[in-house]
């Protein structure tokens, strides 16, 4: 583990960089300052990126848009690998018809739909279609009634035998400072713990995040595991994740994981970064922004 003082002189030695994006790209207030210089750099180097993301609330392109009106374009819907995509995936191949039940906003089921089946979010869910429900995603943490249709997602899930999936992994996320909010990782661990069935998960730590990013990478070119390093703020997702699949890893002090407490929580956890830097900007360098 190295303490880098300039995130410029660890991109220097991959090819690739993926970044989680909440903490990483932005926070609460918005982009990280100075982001964007690091990707001016990647593109002045011929470095590829990609933004792999637990975010499971918008689709690539709606993610790809919302960079955009924040004034970041270097972030295409083909750069971003989000645990949504694998839970579309998932669906194309398991659950060919029917409803799709979920809880989250509209926004966040609209592209897991196809041709022979729909999204129904929970509240529309009752006794004259839940025969049909064939799937249940647990997508967002916004958009339904926490009391009313948390509960009906309990009932549902006991009376239906069928794949529940949860594309967001995380438990919470920084509102401010010094404030989390509960992310619907954390409301499906509670359902699962409450009905007593195994949930399928997609998301980082997991592995088939990287794999995924991974796959499309190496459709188009020979890459190896060491030409790729994985940049988050969060030990439990991102760099666990990054070192079980066998990628360098960075954690950034910029969210999840405050300067102050670095240190301690390495050493508790046992999960050790390659790198520990300030924030994923790049200063200076080649580059003179």
């Amino acid at each position: 583990m190295k303490h880098i003082d300039n995130f410029k002189s660890i991109v220097d030695r991959y090819q690739i960089v993926f970044f989680d994006a909440f903490g990483v790209l932005k926070n609460y207030k918005g982009l990280v300052p100075g982001i964007e210089k690091t990707f001016a750099y990647l593109e002045q180097q011929g470095k590829e990126y990609y933004i792999v993301t637990n975010d499971a609330s918008r689709s690539p392109v709606q993610l790809a848009e919302s960079y955009h009106r924040q004034g970041l374009h270097a972030i295409s819907p083909d750069r971003i690998v989000s645990s949504g995509m694998l839970a579309k995936e998932y669906l194309d191949l398991k659950v060919k018809d029917g409803i799709v039940a979920f809880l989250g906003t509209p926004e966040s089921a609209h592209y897991i739909e196809n041709e022979g089946r729909h999204t129904l979010s929970v509240n529309q869910v009752n006794s004259t279609n839940m025969d049909k429900v064939n799937a249940f995603v647990f997508m967002d943490d916004e958009g339904f009634d926490w009391f009313e249709d948390i509960n009906k997602t309990v009932n549902i899930l006991r009376k239906r035998t069928i794949p529940a999936i949860v594309a967001n992994t995380d438990y919470a996320y920084p509102l401010s400072a010094n404030d989390v909010s509960v992310a619907i990782g954390g409301i499906a661990n509670m359902v699962e713990s409450i009905v007593g069935k195994e949930f399928i998960r997609f998301g980082k730590p997991d592995s088939q995040m990287f794999m995924f990013a991974y796959d499309l990478i190496r459709e188009r070119r020979q890459i190896s595991k060491k030409d790729i390093v994985m940049v988050g703020d969060t030990l439990y997702t991102d760099i666990i994740g990054g070192n079980k699949f066998g990628l360098d890893t960075v954690l950034v002090l910029s969210g999840n994981t405050l300067p102050e407490d670095a240190e301690a929580a390495i050493h508790s956890t046992g999960i050790v970064p390659t790198y520990i830097c300030e924030s994923a900007v790049v200063h200076g360098g080649e580059l003179d922004l």
